[in-house]
């Protein structure tokens, strides 16, 4: 949850506030003060989905918030308002990500496969095919009805979260904020195989850990 007082610095005085309200006349009648109430929610659940972390989703609204204060003449209209901060607060994410992915070396193992082997492991003429027992099940629900279901979401965020930071951030940006190959490798700071690695790791992991606690479970 998005707290209101957080959003105005509160050091500014109400000189600052003046000014907002009277941009806010000015600029298609946005009303800032309503942001928390309207928007805040759902702000945070965008946030927190590709942070996995509930400080740091918080810290990117709030940071959103007051950079759409302070650039309230650019709203042209064009976008919903939730569309236009929704913008804004993609790229601070990508932002936050970018830095905390930098200050890491990449781990040799997360560009590491072997972890996968025993899914292929079999003696009989099928070697390196996938084994009988760890091959992908048939799923009783599909994909496109799972997603119909809110707690479906709750089990894809549970698996990312588990997933390593950089290999999560790959997922998030590629699948969830559809950037390019080349724009994820900028921001992660990795080449474009590794990129395709660590894909290939993030979709096999996820794989397994959806049908272990989505579709193979009882109804």
């Amino acid at each position: 949850m998005v707290r209101q007082a957080a959003i105005f610095d509160e050091s500014a005085g109400p000189s600052a506030m003046e000014h907002t309200a009277e941009a806010s006349t000015v600029a298609w009648n946005i009303d800032p003060g309503k942001w928390v109430d309207d928007h805040g929610d759902y702000l945070f659940r965008y946030a927190f989905v590709r942070l996995h972390d509930e400080c740091r989703a918080e810290d990117a609204v709030q940071e959103t918030l007051l950079a759409a204060l302070k650039n309230l003449n650019t709203f042209g209209g064009r976008a919903s308002e939730r569309t236009w901060l929704t913008g804004i607060l993609r790229n601070k994410i990508v932002d936050i990500i970018r830095k905390s992915c930098r200050e890491v070396v990449l781990d040799p193992t997360e560009t590491d496969l072997s972890d996968f082997d025993p899914l292929f492991e079999r003696e009989d003429e099928f070697k390196d095919h996938w084994s009988d027992t760890l091959s992908p099940r048939i799923w009783k629900r599909s994909p496109e009805d799972a997603l119909t279901e809110s707690e479906f979401f709750g089990v894809l965020h549970a698996c990312v979260a588990k997933l390593p930071q950089r290999t999560a951030a790959a997922f998030s940006l590629r699948e969830m904020d559809e950037l390019e190959t080349g724009e994820v490798c900028e921001v992660l700071g990795i080449s474009e195989s590794n990129f395709w690695v660590i894909m290939h790791r993030a979709r096999m992991s996820l794989r397994r850990c959806i049908e272990l606690n989505w579709f193979m479970r009882p109804q």
